[in-house]
């Protein structure tokens, strides 16, 4: 007979964890299936490594701004230290994220799970029952359909990295490619970015996209534009990436070309859940095709930003309409994003495009405000975007604080703070906090 819960959870990533947590302190029976390390991609094979590879990589290139200004010599970057910080850094994340869940009487139950029905789940040969299930089973990297494929790698073998290679072949430009590629040449290795199309990071503010690129081409990034790659062939140590009319000869191919969810094997069509390639079809309730079969995190397809903080919001939104807070639909707050290279890039909302006439732009040049010079960031541009009754409705930053920034001004976008209202927020004074104001 089937061990029975009121919720049962694949996979146990942040679209899990974090609902799972507070469900179950409230009294409620929940189990979690996990096939792999538990915690999922972010803190085992992305943000919280990447961010930890991250640190010297940044404080390496502020080092390098205040050459001049107080400053004189600079840090080299010892990769395998820093890679053996990383793994002293998350190794622990797996139990003390299992431990956090079991302290509350999560059922953590190990093994690959796939739909025997609506409300139940095979996990070996053992099957869990539940009146609600949620598939949280996140995303994969992509992988090239081109001969010599098994040649590239993918962002977790990026992430375990012991020592650089020399020459360092990036293919494909958004979040992955662009922040893989500045830790690498920071660290000392000669990169190589392939784009497919013209454009990197679409989704962001495209001028301080081309602003970013022209940085990074400045610290010693080639880039190759409209380059599509059609083989990968190997010759002794060194591989050669191919298009119809060029080659990059290179030590090591980071392919980050992208994610794609996790749908297969699950027995989703067994039971008749709707998916798409872009992932799974949920309703404004997180809810499926199938009635008590719900969706949370990346697998899900959406507009939203598939980011840990958007899958912490729905992880959290169906804790409360499992018991009961709400049966409201969801409704998602304002999401800002970041790419973690130096300078940073951050945006949150939408801007615009130039013939925007209800609306007002105003782009600043962070050299001309007097605390950016204080830090040396003065190689980028802020840009907030306010209405017709001057409440902030989106922001962007190139700089060294892009996030710190994006993140002060977060609260007012996301409650359409006036004027008046933004006046009672009192800064810490001289800071970014303070500094970030100033330009709307």
């Amino acid at each position: 007979m089937a061990e029975q819960f009121d919720v049962l959870y694949l996979g146990s990533g942040h679209g899990t964890f974090d609902g799972a947590i507070p469900l179950a302190a409230r009294g409620k029976k929940v189990g979690v299936i996990e096939t792999d390390l538990i915690g999922g991609t972010c803190p085992n094979r992305g943000c919280n490594a990447k961010i930890t590879l991250d640190q010297p990589v940044a404080i390496k290139n502020q080092v390098a701004n205040f050459q001049g200004y107080g400053l004189t010599g600079g840090p080299e970057i010892d990769w395998n230290a820093n890679f053996k910080h990383e793994r002293a850094v998350i190794e622990g994340l797996p139990d003390m994220i299992a431990g956090l869940m079991e302290q509350v009487g999560v059922t953590l139950i190990h093994g690959r799970g796939e739909f025997v029905d609506a409300h139940t789940l095979q996990v070996s040969d053992q099957t869990y029952s539940a009146d609600k299930i949620v598939i949280a089973t996140g995303q994969h990297p992509h992988r090239l359909d081109i001969p010599g494929t098994e040649l590239a790698h993918d962002s977790n073998d990026f992430l375990n990295l012991t020592d650089l290679p020399q020459r360092i072949t990036v293919i494909g430009a958004g979040y992955i490619g662009l922040e893989f590629a500045n830790m690498a040449l920071t660290a000392g290795s000669q990169v190589t970015l392939l784009m497919r199309g013209d454009q990197a990071l679409r989704q962001f503010h495209q001028p301080f996209v081309e602003r970013l690129l022209a940085e990074l081409q400045d610290q010693g990034l080639a880039i190759r534009r409209d380059w599509v790659p059609t083989a990968i062939e190997q010759t002794g140590d060194q591989l050669t990436v191919k298009s119809a009319d060029d080659q990059v000869t290179t030590d090591w191919v980071l392919d980050a070309t992208g994610r794609q969810p996790n749908t297969a094997n699950l027995g989703l069509e067994k039971i008749g859940v709707t998916y798409t390639k872009a992932g799974i079809t949920v309703d404004d309730h997180l809810q499926t095709s199938v009635a008590g079969v719900y969706a949370s995190g990346d697998v899900i397809a959406k507009s939203q930003p598939k980011l840990t903080p958007t899958a912490i919001f729905e992880s959290q939104y169906l804790t409360h309409l499992f018991t009961g807070d709400t049966n409201a639909a969801i409704q998602y707050p304002a999401i800002p994003s970041v790419v973690f290279t130096s300078p940073r890039l951050a945006q949150v909302g939408t801007i615009p495009s130039a013939d925007a006439s209800d609306v007002n732009v105003t782009v600043s040049d962070l050299k001309d405000d007097w605390f950016r010079q204080t830090t040396r960031d003065v190689q980028g541009h802020n840009l907030v975007v306010t209405d017709d009754q001057q409440r902030l409705i989106a922001a962007a930053e190139l700089g060294e604080q892009a996030d710190n920034t994006i993140n002060t001004l977060l609260p007012a976008i996301q409650y359409q703070l006036t004027p008046a209202q933004r006046e009672q927020l009192v800064t810490l004074f001289p800071s970014i906090g303070s500094t970030a104001w100033s330009a709307i």
